[in-house]
């Protein structure tokens, strides 16, 4: 099997989902590139990436520096394809975090559907279901994550996790809100994605174990090592990390070596596709941790992630952001949640998930293509 043409389709979204602190003062319209490796047998592979700065950016690095290193390639080849990139990526390159794991992806497409299997089957399968928990995005009021987790509570969703907006002190008010209005025993995290001093994430990290919340993720940013080295060994809440660290599964080696986590983070975007997020899920298990999978923002993906996540022991549950409709674009349908807050895996050859192709056609800036 040989890779015959490599097609990418700029779709254009126009809707951002950041509050303007976070937004900053560039644009964040949220667009997607589909993408599509199609072989001399017939077979493709496709999947979705990033673009939520720039369309054009992505498109680019896909057309400009990924899809040359592919065309001819045998799409077997995933391990050296991949590691191909990650030279490139040395040698200035300097891909994106969420470029180039969805071409990974798409190989991967490619392969199990030759096998006519399920991805998470063809990977090895060690279950084929997980519970889910609602992630939010952050809000101005207090009263808006109250409201968000009893409504998810109300679909049968069995966790909520909170994205707190900041100052410590709304913080603090968040927290201790969501846990009243949900009850003792409902399951709950937060990630405040902060800039906390070490003394401020000790007070947030000593409040959500006074109010049983299941772990905090992000209180800083993931290079300062240091920082969650020291809090992880002076508080007993879980303490969630390496959502955004650069390298793959050397980043994140660096952060477990320095027990700077005690829960690990990948996904099949930011961390070099199924391949990259692999390499994590089982680094961490060798170490006794958990890698629970982060959203890719992108149900299309999400699916992705949901494979993964049914082929590694060490991963509890599946990231649900919300609302949905935000990032069903541009998968056809939802993503398969039952009234038990249970998500199932796709039987499907593949990926299993289907592209709603004429609204890409309709909604597409830009089209473009090689082939051999």
């Amino acid at each position: 099997m040989k890779i015959v043409k490599f097609e990418t389709w700029w779709v254009k979204r126009d809707q951002c989902f950041f509050d303007q602190k976070r937004q900053g003062g560039s644009k964040m319209p949220w667009d997607v590139v589909v993408i599509k490796i199609s072989t001399d047998t017939g077979i493709t592979g496709l999947s979705t990436a990033l673009a939520a700065r720039s369309g054009a950016v992505t498109e680019g690095y896909l057309q400009d520096n990924i899809g040359p290193v592919l065309l001819g390639r045998d799409p077997y080849q995933r391990e050296a394809i991949w590691h191909d990139l990650w030279n490139l990526d040395r040698h200035l390159c300097f891909f994106p975090v969420f470029l180039p794991g969805p071409v990974d992806v798409a190989l991967w497409d490619i392969a199990a559907q030759a096998a006519n299997l399920p991805l998470y089957k063809y990977l090895g399968a060690y279950r084929n279901k997980l519970p889910v928990y609602a992630s939010g995005l952050f809000h101005n009021k207090i009263n808006d994550y109250v409201e968000e987790a009893l409504y998810y509570k109300a679909q049968g969703i069995k966790a909520y996790k909170a994205h707190p907006s900041g100052p410590i002190k709304k913080d603090l008010a968040i927290h201790q809100a969501i846990r009243e209005a949900v009850g003792d025993d409902y399951i709950l995290m937060s990630d405040p994605v902060a800039e906390y001093t070490l003394p401020e994430a000790i007070k947030i990290a000593r409040q959500l174990e006074q109010l049983n919340y299941l772990w905090l993720e992000e209180p800083f940013r993931d290079f300062e090592l240091y920082k969650y080295s020291q809090l992880c060994q002076t508080v007993d809440l879980p303490i969630a990390a390496t959502e955004t660290t650069r390298g793959c599964h050397w980043g994140v080696a660096q952060s477990i070596a320095q027990q700077a986590a005690d829960i690990v983070r990948a996904d099949v975007s930011w961390k070099n596709g199924v391949t990259g997020t692999l390499k994590i899920a089982h680094l961490a298990e060798a170490f006794g941790l958990n890698c629970e999978i982060h959203t890719t923002t992108m149900n299309y993906l999400d699916l992705v992630n949901l494979h993964v996540s049914c082929a590694i022991r060490n991963c509890s549950y599946f990231e649900y952001f919300v609302p949905e409709s935000n990032f069903q674009f541009p998968m056809l349908g939802q993503l398969p949640i039952d009234q038990d807050g249970m998500i199932t895996v796709p039987e499907k050859p593949g990926i299993g998930g289907e592209l709603d192709w004429d609204l890409i056609k309709k909604q597409t800036i830009s089209y473009k293509k090689i082939e051999l």
